[in-house]
């Protein structure tokens, strides 16, 4: 298959339009797309990514209202959160409408919903005319993508059509939050905390265990670099350290590593995971030990994506 590279949204939309799927930019990571309501269309994105078909995917919107069209009912810890932080990098789920196929959901009867803040990706969600299923635009399991280059490492010749824009401001995958019970429920962490949610609903918590896999992220291998992945634990030497890398927040820790990311901020070093655990691969670093900080704020959302690239090595 040949790949479409494109910095036009119109072109990209032809082939969502078309029943195909096309990577394009978001905030958050890039993502791979098709139309929401053709089932033939969304099975190709888990074909492209080898994903399992049990997994559901982020159903992406451009404009509030269309929530009414794919969910049941907008609770009220769901509109706080749509209200306040709706269009950006955060998904709720709901209870799914049947216009929305199984395929999508993974056969649940709840459905996720995200209107990014990138204005490239509404665009393309406007121009298609559907609302767009999309997860991560990488193959199943390695690190998400955070420009149009890590796509096409892994989607050349896989998909036809990848939207090019900037690089994703966040870096990593949006929050979902669980709206439907009586107080919102964290399943995944990303930029919009725990702490901003409480400012909303003081009940609001992390999963304690997963039962039903509503949210991507949950129960397969997810986050990992073909590089063993670790935390420092304390400064190292200044021995030269061949094939190991570093990133983190202290520069005293990245002494003697072949390839060191120190970083400026909590938010630069969520910013910077992904796209550094794919260098290293690039190049054949064989362990990757990261700095642990603390799961406050956006601290929780690294955390989240350390431990569970660690724990499916």
């Amino acid at each position: 298959m040949q790949t479409t590279i494109t910095n036009s949204v119109k072109i990209a939309a032809d082939f969502v339009k078309k029943g195909e799927v096309a990577a394009f930019p978001t905030e958050t990571v890039y993502g791979i797309g098709a139309n929401a309501y053709d089932e033939k269309a969304v099975k190709k994105i888990f074909k492209a990514k080898g994903r399992p078909a049990d997994n559901p995917l982020i159903v992406h919107i451009a404009r509030k209202k269309d929530i009414s069209v794919l969910a049941k009912e907008i609770t009220p810890s769901a509109k706080k959160i749509i209200s306040e932080f709706f269009p950006g990098p955060v998904t709720v789920i709901l209870k799914k409408n049947e216009i929305v196929p199984d395929v999508v959901t993974a056969g649940l009867d709840t459905i996720a919903i995200r209107m990014p803040a990138s204005k490239i990706a509404r665009e393309l969600i406007k121009l298609s005319g559907v609302p767009i299923a999309a997860p991560s635009a990488n193959l199943s399991g390695s690190p998400s993508p955070t420009n149009f280059i890590h796509v096409l490492r892994d989607m050349r010749n896989k998909i036809p059509c990848v939207l090019v824009g900037p690089a994703a401001r966040y870096g990593l995958e949006s929050t979902v939050i669980d709206c439907t019970g009586k107080y919102p429920v964290i399943l995944r962490p990303g930029n919009i905390t725990l702490e901003q949610i409480r400012k909303l609903d003081m009940n609001a918590v992390y999963q304690k265990r997963v039962g039903k896999v509503k949210s991507p992220g949950q129960k397969y291998k997810h986050y990992s670099p073909k590089a063993k992945v670790k935390f420092v634990k304390r400064e190292t030497s200044n021995v030269k350290r061949k094939k190991e890398a570093y990133i983190g927040l202290t520069k005293k820790f990245a002494k003697g590593f072949e390839v060191t990311k120190v970083c400026r901020s909590i938010e630069d070093y969520a910013k910077n995971l992904f796209s550094f655990f794919r260098v290293c691969d690039e190049i054949g670093i064989k362990t990757i030990y990261c700095e642990k900080v603390s799961e406050k704020g956006i601290g929780a959302a690294i955390m989240n994506r350390l431990n569970k690239a660690i724990i499916n090595q």
